[in-house]
């Protein structure tokens, strides 16, 4: 059976949020910021309105830039992020979202996938109804506009839900698959970024498309199997990974704001030491023993980049702690073009020390 699925993505979510808390400013160019430590301006954009995209004012780019872009327009405001106002509107989103689906997958606070098979009975005119009537309740209740996009799985219907945005809605059903990813760029893919763009340019290939008629063993020599396996399967629009519920992750972590943007091991190791110590000492309150251990770069166009790893065994030893995040930070460094704004670390996988008063004994 063919199923239907929803991508739901908030529009412009920061700044839509601070609209929202202050309407006046949906008339002026409004750009949410994510304030660095180190005084001023320094930091970027986590998200601009369209008044202020109109500027070429977008996430990433340096508050500094931001402010030059806009400096002919004396009504334009700079929010710092709010997080925990956003996280309150995205919740009672979520809420009403999750009631017109049968599964709910929550992705992060401006997106979430919904599987409507049942619901729309298999039909995509029905779906296309229903989401017009999520998209109405959202707008009525939270005063949020949302992008929908709907086919038959989750990496067309997240392409489809940026296609029209703002206030989107774009339904794509299974034979009209091939024809609405044919004309897209191949950066339009979720999952293939610059670099692969860039290699993708060089041999010719600019759309969807083209990168469809590739053969799979072509794509092998350059990407490996895995790799060229899911640029195969997603050129032709394939993806059968299913909407399903995800489990609040449990972890403990710590991530701070370097003193300087870099991709220098020897300077980044420094600063991860010290978070791991940070993360040990919760996890010996917490009488915690633990078996992944992960690292965070915040990048200096504010992406997002990360590595984990699991353990043989369980433990809350800070040697073990340090020495896996240090093989990390080696591993990611390999590749690393961007210089790194914040670094993070985080244990997960926990088991409790069982027999013993406190996990301190141990020592």
């Amino acid at each position: 059976m063919v199923r239907v699925v929803f991508h739901i993505d908030f529009d412009y979510f920061y700044a839509q949020c601070e609209e929202i808390r202050k309407p006046e400013l949906k008339t002026k160019p409004v750009a949410v910021c994510i304030f660095s430590d180190r005084g001023g301006d320094s930091g970027a954009i986590a998200t601009a309105n369209y008044t202020a995209r109109k500027f070429d004012v977008k996430s990433g780019i340096p508050i500094k830039l931001a402010k030059q872009r806009l400096q002919e327009k004396p009504d334009a405001i700079f929010l710092p992020a709010d997080f925990e106002f956003y996280s309150e509107i995205s919740s009672n989103a979520m809420k009403i979202i999750k009631g017109f689906g049968d599964v709910f997958e929550y992705v992060g606070r401006d997106e979430a996938y919904l599987d409507v098979t049942n619901r729309s009975e298999n039909n995509f005119d029905t779906a296309s109804h229903i989401a017009q009537q999520l998209k109405n309740q959202i707008r009525e209740k939270i005063k949020l506009s949302c992008s929908v996009g709907i086919s038959p799985n989750k990496l067309v219907s997240k392409i489809a839900s940026d296609f029209q945005k703002p206030d989107g809605l774009t339904v794509v059903k299974p034979e009209q698959v091939s024809e609405f990813l044919n004309p897209l760029k191949v950066r339009d893919i979720p999952g293939i970024g610059k670099k692969t763009e860039e290699i993708f340019l060089d041999d010719g290939l600019e759309t969807i498309e083209d990168l469809s008629k590739i053969d799979i063993f072509e794509l092998n020599k350059k990407f490996g199997r895995k790799t060229a396996a899911w640029l195969f399967n997603a050129s032709k629009g394939i993806d059968n990974e299913p909407v399903q519920e995800k489990q609040e992750t449990i972890q403990i972590s710590k991530i701070s704001t370097l003193k300087q943007d870099s991709k220098e091991y020897d300077f980044l190791l420094h600063s991860l030491n010290d978070l791991c110590k940070q993360v040990h000492i919760i996890v010996l309150e917490k009488n915690k023993l633990f078996r992944s251990v992960g690292i965070q770069f915040v990048q200096q166009d504010m992406t997002n980049k990360t590595r984990s790893r699991m353990l043989k065994n369980s433990t809350s030893s800070l040697e073990e702690l340090e020495k896996i995040s240090a093989e990390l930070l080696r591993e990611a460094l390999d590749d690393q073009e961007i210089p790194i704004r914040r670094l993070g670390v985080k244990v997960s996988e926990f088991s409790d020390l069982e027999g013993q008063s406190s996990i301190t004994s141990y020592f």
